[in-house]
């Protein structure tokens, strides 16, 4: 099979108008917000390739739910960044669709909850049609998804979905921690040849940093080690990596401990090589996610170093999670989601261990 590479005429012929981007210009480092930076990677990689498309529920005429999307569709016109309907698995159709005609399609699910009807679409097809086709076809797509809990919202709002892809072959799951990684994840996800699953802690989206946008972080399949420590290796990712980062304070300042902070960045693939040094440092490991204990991605990690890494392990490895219930109401959310507290009794427990 060959990859389809011509793309239909623009309404208005071939050639139309030079865009004049709307976003201003930005100095090389600057200081974003984590929305304001996946905005602005998505911008840049539209400008630098026209084949890139934005579309999904009101990403264009309202900008998004969160206004990550927008000015995109003023900038760069309605063919290039549209709404859809209120239609997940129509939403993967087109992008596959597209990206065998050789755009490079960057939808949106308005939330964490709505990729379920997606679900057959991105596990029978997305995931599958490179392998499918041995190489022939890319399927240079990018989901974007606002995802897990922290600000209080309705049922369908609040979900962990990354088990789910982590464990769909063909699938890369990517989950930004920091407003720099949001950009630069966002930029290799796109550039990148196969489906990524690219899942964005809303909790987060306000918080800022700056951000070097001429020095690309690490790429996708690299961890990062938010905090050194000698003590306990704590391991998570996304919008749990600033509850580490508070506990590790705490536990230093209360207690003397070092604790090392892992910030896995990526779930698939995984730099198992960074966990495992790590551990072998500290000889103790708790791994802290947001979703349901039972099977949660944290259930692999600690089977895989307990697997890989026995003799390393100075305690069991611990789990700091959800609890096996669906997502309660927001009055409830900060009683369910792991915080601090939660993690700290882990870290005293695994400190308590001979």
């Amino acid at each position: 099979m060959t990859q389809i590479i011509e793309r239909p005429a623009m309404s208005g012929g071939d050639d139309p108008e030079p865009i004049r981007p709307l976003l201003t210009d930005l100095p090389a480092v600057t200081s974003l917000t984590m929305a304001a930076a996946i905005n602005r990677a998505m911008h840049d990689a539209m400008a630098a390739d026209e084949r890139v498309l934005i579309f999904g529920e009101d990403v264009a005429t309202l900008g998004g739910v969160f206004r990550v999307t927008e000015g995109l569709a003023e900038t760069f016109g309605e063919q290039r960044c549209f709404d859809t309907p209120l239609a997940e698995a129509a939403i993967i159709g087109v992008a596959v669709g597209l990206a065998m005609r050789g755009f490079v399609p960057v939808p949106e699910i308005q939330f964490d909850g709505f990729s379920y009807p997606a679900f057959d679409q991105i596990v029978s097809h997305l995931a599958k049609y490179r392998m499918r086709t041995r190489g022939a076809v890319n399927m240079a797509v990018t989901v974007r998804i606002p995802s897990f809990g922290g600000i209080g919202a309705v049922e369908h709002h609040s979900e962990s979905t990354e088990t789910y892809w982590a464990h769909t072959a063909g699938l890369k799951v990517v989950v930004p921690s920091t407003p720099s990684d949001a950009y630069w994840l966002l930029r290799h996800a796109i550039a990148a040849p196969d489906p990524v699953i690219y899942l964005e802690p809303k909790r987060r989206y306000w918080e800022r940093e700056a951000i070097d946008l001429t020095a690309p972080a690490p790429p996708i399949g690299r961890a990062a080690i938010r905090r050194p420590g000698d003590d306990v290796t704590v391991v998570t990712y996304g919008g749990l990596v600033g509850t580490a980062l508070h506990a590790a304070e705490l536990a230093a300042r209360q207690h003397g401990w070092g604790i090392e902070v892992v910030d896995l960045r990526s779930l698939n693939p995984l730099d198992f090589d960074t966990v495992a040094t790590s551990i072998a440092k500290t000889g103790r490991a708790v791994v802290m996610h947001e979703g349901p204990r039972t099977l949660g991605f944290g259930a692999e990690l600690a089977a895989r170093i307990s697997e890989e890494l026995f003799y390393d392990l100075e305690a069991p490895v611990l789990r700091a999670t959800g609890f096996d219930t669906p997502y309660p109401p927001a009055r409830l959310e900060k009683v369910w989601l792991p915080g601090v507290d939660r993690l700290m009794d882990c870290i005293e427990r695994t400190l308590r261990r001979p």
